[in-house]
């Protein structure tokens, strides 16, 4: 059982730290009219056009501050800047855990080269890395380990994506199938589909899943309703909503909250509200999601 968990681990910081790396070169756009980011070493950013490069340097043209000369050596990334992210003339940098609400998934999947590592409550821990355009995987664990040496929860998250309409429908299978290390509990899991409209950033997503342990599954889906809406570049708002059958009466569990949205961290910070019940009970949440990789974009 300690094999498995190291390796288990192993895997884990395989997906975080082996990335691989692409040379500056590679990235520079040959069409001067395309618009483009710069991100240096020292975190600053510049947007705008690239006007002249020489091997040392690349000048950009943007639209406060005029061209300026950037050595190559100080140069992190240059990444060409998409139509969608231009929103009332401004730059937005791409939402990097744009797949989930504050836990569950929608339609989308991560694209070829981009992961996330997700931490909620110090404890839950997850790390997810697209494939391919249209396949996601994902392992995670809450390390009993550091809680007494009680048992440890591990799980798989496979999902497939499938765009109905490119940006604007999006169908996702998958499941998380899980065990508990230290423990004879045997597997357990859910195995969802969910339906996204609408972009990355502005959608509305329902979604049914069957939840099974051992080898007996749920007579009865549960639903989610889940929605995200990105007001600003660095603001969203969220929810995230459950509706279980517990065999006698339906048990509902809302949420609401924000996302903040930076280019290397997304924080999410929310309530879970049962519906049922007179007294008014409130449990938050909060999230730290990191993302890596090199994504390609369609």
């Amino acid at each position: 059982m300690k094999n498995q968990f190291f390796l288990f681990v192993s895997v884990l910081l395989a997906c975080i730290f082996w990335v691989p790396q692409k040379s500056v070169a590679q990235n520079i756009p040959k069409d001067s009219t395309v618009r483009v980011t710069i991100q240096t070493t020292d975190d600053n950013e510049y947007f705008g056009f690239i006007v002249a490069q020489t091997s040392e340097s690349v000048s950009i043209k943007t639209e406060n501050l005029g061209v300026i000369n950037i050595p190559k050596k100080l140069i992190r990334s240059i990444q060409e800047v998409r139509k969608e992210q231009i929103v009332d003339g401004e730059y937005w940098y791409d939402n990097p855990y744009a797949t989930r609400y504050f836990f569950g998934p929608n339609g989308y999947g991560l694209r070829k080269g981009e992961g996330y590592y997700q931490n909620a409550w110090i404890f839950f821990n997850q790390v997810s890395y697209g494939v391919t355009k249209h396949f996601t995987i994902g392992a995670g664990l809450v390390p009993g380990f550091l809680l007494g040496g009680g048992a440890t929860p591990i799980w798989l998250t496979p999902k497939a994506s499938i765009p109905l309409s490119k940006d604007k429908v999006n169908l996702g299978v998958g499941g998380l199938f899980a065990t508990a290390l230290g423990s004879e509990g045997g597997s357990f899991g859910v195995a969802y589909s969910q339906l996204t409209l609408g972009p990355r950033d502005r959608n509305i997503n329902i979604g049914l899943g069957y939840g099974y342990a051992g080898d007996d599954w749920a007579d009865t889906p549960t639903v989610t309703l889940s929605g995200m809406y990105r007001a600003t570049k660095k603001f969203a708002l969220m929810t995230e909503n459950y509706i279980f059958d517990t065999g006698e009466e339906n048990f509902i569990l809302l949420s609401f909250g924000k996302r903040f949205i930076g280019r290397h961290v997304a924080i999410d910070a929310g309530l879970f509200v049962p519906a049922e019940g007179d007294d008014l009970i409130a449990v938050p949440w909060l999230g730290l999601n990191v993302p890596f990789g090199h994504p390609v974009y369609d």
